[in-house]
């Protein structure tokens, strides 16, 4: 065969890619910057793409892969390079896709965030929740908070992910991470089991039904800080996805729980940056009286508005920190405009900038 494993994730490792793709009928194909770039040779059969699966796949996930078509996993490459790794079946062959977990994490400033973020890191209860589209980097902006937490308050740290994949070590804090489907069956059972185990801090890989939603809020609420992640973009819509998964009946109940509990939205997009690489735009919410009212009243869409008021509370709404991005030659016209919420009021804004150097 032409193509060994250990050469294509070394290959990834030197090149800096996000993503390796495995697929029948095209060369294997790395992610650099944003970008696809086929490595020089041939094309993978069938039998390739099998035994690359097999040289990195468990007897327990090749099993899943046949039952269920799919399996998702992490595993480690060498001293400190760790994978996310998603196999697949297409057409009948196997395919897969590796992502490249960076190695060391992250200062909260180097992905953007500003200073203010600290100050909803040392709080002691509630739900922060980290928004965005799949592969927008939320689970970097998580290990970076965790691991901030970890160096700067004590207490003892639960996650609960799908796969693990950044791997914490004490540091001020205890750390204990749980995988599920490994150490535990789902979500919302690792967080009842949380519970009982004298935990300051969860981190909920992934909110993805209401059993987990219903143990997460549930958490936040009884004096522990929960770190939740969504695939929302902006503040109202994710308030508005949490009480869409609940029954009629209850709706009100978690409009109420949530202004109470809900500390913050951090929404992010991947941007792909001028001259190569990536940044993140943000929006960020920080829950204050007013808009805690705003949720428990079923008024979601004005939270816009008290976003764009709350700048001095490092508040900022994606669409200001798009076209901040862009007056400061970080991000294109065409990037700005693709990633925002509001194209038409955004094309105007870029082209003021164009033609006066002033957003209108």
């Amino acid at each position: 065969m032409g193509y060994e494993m250990n050469d294509l994730l070394n290959l990834m490792v030197e090149e800096g890619a996000s993503d390796l793709h495995l697929h029948v009928g095209q060369p294997p194909t790395l992610r650099t910057g944003g970008s696809m770039v086929p490595v020089d040779g041939p094309a993978l059969q069938s039998d390739d793409t099998e035994e690359l699966m097999r040289a990195i796949t468990s007897e327990d996930n090749q099993q899943k892969v046949k039952t269920r078509g799919g399996a998702d996993f992490g595993f480690s490459f060498q001293d400190d390079s760790r994978f996310r790794v998603s196999v697949l079946k297409s057409k009948g062959h196997y395919g897969i896709v590796l992502r490249q977990i960076p190695s060391k994490f992250f200062d909260l400033r180097e992905i953007g965030l500003p200073d203010r973020i600290k100050d909803l890191l040392r709080r002691t209860r509630g739900l922060i929740l980290v928004t965005g589209p799949t592969g927008s980097g939320k689970s970097t902006t998580l290990a970076s908070m965790v691991n901030w937490i970890n160096e700067n308050r004590d207490g003892h740290i639960i996650t609960v992910e799908d796969p693990i994949e950044y791997y914490h070590s004490h540091k001020k804090c205890l750390v204990t991470q749980r995988e599920v489907g490994v150490d535990v069956p789902s979500f919302a059972e690792a967080i009842r089991g949380a519970l009982r185990q004298d935990p300051d801090v969860i981190l909920v890989g992934e909110m993805r039904d209401l059993e987990t939603i219903e143990a997460a809020v549930s958490a936040a609420e009884t004096g522990h800080l929960v770190f939740g992640t969504l695939h929302t973009t902006g503040a109202a819509r994710t308030v508005d996805r949490i009480v869409d998964a609940f029954p009629a009946e209850t709706k009100d109940q978690v409009r109420t729980q949530l202004a109470s509990t809900l500390v913050a939205v951090i929404s992010q997009v991947l941007c792909r940056r001028v001259g190569g690489g990536l940044i993140a735009g943000y929006e960020i919410m920080i829950t204050t009286d007013s808009i805690s009212a705003l949720i428990r009243e079923n008024k979601t869409y004005r939270i816009a508005s008290d976003i764009q008021t709350g700048g001095s509370l490092g508040m900022i709404t994606l669409d200001a920190h798009l076209l901040s991005l862009f007056n400061r030659g970080y991000i294109s016209a065409e990037t700005c405009l693709e990633k925002s919420q509001l194209p038409a009021e955004m094309a105007k804004k870029v082209q003021s900038i164009k033609t006066t150097g002033v957003a209108s």
